[in-house]
């Protein structure tokens, strides 16, 4: 049984100009088969034990409204001041606030209404889907969140965007961002749940214009027996610069993949990410570093932790295409496993097509280092206490460059949480 069908996708509300593009994307995503691990882009993965006949739509709320959750209004509170909030709950936008003074100054932050003026730009992005799944969002969500900063206006605070899985079932979602030239803004796009036998299916496009400084980072807390497989696309006009950030903590089995296209000459883009699997969790991990255009430049690092029975597994891809002389692309991933029976995968590649290219990946998979862990016991540090002090410098270097510090305390005390409850 399909996840979606077209009568599905035909029913949804949203702007008579999305139609189309949502019924290309549900015919093409209704004929397609679920992918298996015989594609190199899920290999490792755990594809195999998604069974679609265990999630319906999430039904819309009672009365139709829904209410913002106590946990998400914990979040709001984490980050003071922020230029605008939405908050999403089951797929649905149930909160949208945008600071006066930005909103005065063209910042629009929101659901796209059922009868929006069509945008030429936000339709021409559904050519960029990168699986069934990003399409299958494409097709069933007719009113996308969108942030459109115009051009020149810096947002000197972030702009939060707050999802919460309440209720069993499937939930699709989609956000769009919109740099325009020389504009700045920075996107928080946090996503939990409690105990909801849930699949999540968000779909993120990022679009930088020239000279733009477009900064995304998704926080991911979801439950323990909900799924995430997520599509994040990233477009970087020339002089732009885009930074694409990850922190990956919840879900049973939580993908994401992430796709960074240089398309104009001497843009840059920067990837950042932290994953911590516990108990039997799956943390899966794509990504593409897609140079298209001269002079452009991308940097990718992404650290990760396994324990008790969990896994994670990372595959990068560095394509340089044949118009994009003078590129400099660079890709680590560095894993540590913490138990015996944890595992990890890590999987660089390159795929250059012209020369006069600076370009290299790295990649580890081992346990916490020895003399490390010597050094901090021979000077009186417990064993456990050693070795969350390791791991906590560890992910320092990813998360000192995170674009939202308010949220760094936490996250640290999240992971330290973690190792506590394994030395249990």
């Amino acid at each position: 049984m399909p996840l979606i069908t077209v009568d599905a996708a035909a029913a949804v509300e949203g702007p008579a100009w999305l139609r189309g593009p949502r019924m290309a994307a549900a015919e093409r995503a209704a004929a397609a088969p679920l992918p298996t691990t015989a594609e190199e882009i899920w290999r490792y993965s755990r594809i195999g034990e998604l069974d679609p006949d265990r999630y319906q739509p999430v039904a819309p709320p009672a009365g139709g409204e829904a209410r913002v959750p106590d946990a998400v209004s914990a979040l709001l509170a984490r980050v003071p001041d922020p230029a605008a909030t939405v908050v999403v709950v089951d797929g649905r936008v149930v909160a949208a606030q945008v600071r006066p003074d930005l909103e005065a100054k063209g910042l629009r932050v929101g659901p796209l209404a059922p009868d929006a003026a069509e945008e030429p730009w936000l339709a021409e992005r559904d050519d960029r889907t990168t699986d069934v799944f990003a399409d299958m969002a494409l097709a069933m969500v007719g009113r996308p969140v969108v942030i459109d900063v115009p051009a020149g206006l810096v947002v000197d605070a972030p702009v939060v965007v707050a999802g919460w899985l309440d209720q069993d079932g499937v939930a699709f979602s989609r956000l769009i961002v919109r740099a325009g030239a020389d504009s700045e803004v920075t996107v928080l796009d946090h996503v939990a749940s409690g105990d909801a036998d849930a699949l999540a299916l968000p779909l993120v496009e990022l679009d930088a214009s020239p000279a733009a400084r477009l900064r995304y980072l998704a926080v991911n807390e979801l439950g323990p027996r909900t799924w995430q497989i997520a599509s994040q696309v990233a477009r970087g006009d020339s002089d732009s610069s885009t930074l694409l950030s990850n922190v990956a903590l919840g879900g049973d089995y939580a993908r994401v993949r992430c796709d960074a296209r240089l398309e104009g000459r001497g843009a840059s883009g920067r990837q950042l990410a932290v994953f911590f699997g516990e108990r039997s969790q799956m943390h899966d991990i794509r990504t593409l570093q897609d140079h298209a255009a001269p002079k452009t430049t991308s940097d990718l690092l992404f650290k990760g932790a396994v324990q008790d029975h969990s896994r994670s597994v990372y595959t990068g891809l560095i394509r340089v295409r044949k118009e994009a002389t003078g590129t400099a692309a660079f890709q680590t991933n560095r894993n540590l496993k913490l138990s015996e029976h944890a595992w990890a995968e890590s999987v660089p590649n390159l795929e250059i097509e012209t020369n006069d290219v600076r370009c290299s990946h790295a990649s580890a998979v081992g346990p916490v280092d020895e003399e490390q862990r010597f050094y901090l016991e021979s000077r009186g540090v417990p064993p456990h206490v050693a070795e969350r002090l390791i791991v906590l410098g560890f992910f320092g270097e990813v998360l000192e460059h995170l674009p939202v510090p308010d949220l760094g305390p936490g996250i640290v005390r999240e992971v330290a949480a973690r190792l506590d409850r394994r030395q249990a």
